[in-house]
């Protein structure tokens, strides 16, 4: 990182800044790089994050890969803006990298105090008011979303449980195999379409413990918008429910803090209209979605975009999704 090129930067948006400190990249991420920092100022310090696009041939996409449903962090801050003014507690945006800067394609903001890993949000007695107010500041925050004027925000992909099945029925196609459990969730994913809902939502579209912020007394900030689109409400609500989020809860259906009709009570009492059958399709939808992008991680790493140890033991995960959609949809009585 050119710390001297990052504190030009920080001066757009903080004058008086004199130095950074604690420059640290930290671990995650499959399409960007987060860095933190602080910004030392006369008045005191100001904790920063960095989100930048990772570099030519990083990430797990392949270059020009037409199917690839991330946004570019331009419109990832633009986001953030319209939804803060919406009431979704979310980081303040300081300033958007442009050319000139010479640090790449991304964006500053605030970071927000607080705990993103699941085990530690799970299971840590530090987090158990957390714990219990998680599913009505999830219903609360959705639900604010949700209500969130479209307008508002960039132009962003519009998109129905037809259009993601269809992208996700190509993308494991383009694995070939045999994997006769995805072919099952393929036949009830078909056969079980919902219609197009009349009024389409803005989505965060990776709704999940792991992007949301904690602390102890609760929801601190939704993270990592990359995947914002716009489409059913629904399908925010179904990937929470996925059980690679439960995190080894997994009667806990609602991101691992407890019982679905718990989040959906939350959501209704925030103004939000929720059906629980079309939260149970997409759980569907995206536990099938969640063992193509494991595939696509396994991949990443034998092409050679992406060495990590991570993506080889996330790829390897893919077995796991054949568990769970098995138990949706073919339940031991």
């Amino acid at each position: 990182m050119d710390e001297t090129r990052l504190l030009a930067l920080v001066r757009r948006a903080e004058p008086d800044a004199v130095a950074l400190a604690g420059v640290e990249r930290l671990s995650g991420g499959a399409n960007n790089e987060t860095w933190s920092f602080d910004a030392r100022t006369p008045s005191g310090t100001v904790p920063l994050i960095l989100r930048r696009k990772a570099g030519d041939g990083g990430g797990i996409r392949a270059p020009g890969d037409p199917d690839d449903a991330s946004i570019g962090p331009e419109q990832e801050a633009a986001v953030l803006g319209a939804v803060r003014a919406a009431g979704v507690l979310v980081p303040r945006v300081s300033a958007v990298l442009e050319p000139a800067d010479g640090l790449g394609r991304g964006f500053v903001m605030a970071r927000v105090a607080g705990e993103t890993r699941p085990k530690r949000l799970l299971h840590d007695a530090a987090f158990a008011e957390a714990r219990r107010r998680a599913l009505d500041d999830c219903g609360r925050a959705l639900a604010a979303l949700h209500a969130a004027p479209v307008g508002a925000l960039p132009a962003l992909r519009v998109s129905s449980a037809a259009a993601e099945l269809a992208l996700w029925e190509r993308r494991w196609r383009r694995h070939g195999g045999a994997r006769p459990v995805f072919e099952l969730a393929l036949r009830w994913l078909h056969a079980h379409l919902p219609d197009p809902v009349p009024r389409p939502v803005p989505l965060h579209g990776d709704f999940r413990t792991g992007n949301l912020l904690f602390d102890a007394r609760g929801l601190a900030a939704v993270l990592d918008w990359e995947l914002a689109c716009v489409g059913d409400p629904m399908a925010d609500l179904g990937w929470f429910c996925v059980a690679s989020w439960r995190f080894g809860a997994l009667d806990a259906v609602a991101g691992g803090f407890g019982p679905l009709d718990a989040l959906l009570d939350a959501y209704r009492a925030a103004g939000g209209q929720a059906d629980a059958a079309r939260v149970r399709y997409w759980e569907v939808l995206g536990t099938f979605r969640w063992g193509v992008m494991c595939l696509d991680m396994a991949e990443a790493w034998r092409a050679g975009r992406d060495r990590s140890v991570e993506r080889t033991a996330v790829g390897r995960r893919a077995s796991e999704t054949e568990l769970d959609l098995l138990r949706l949809l073919a339940p031991v009585r």
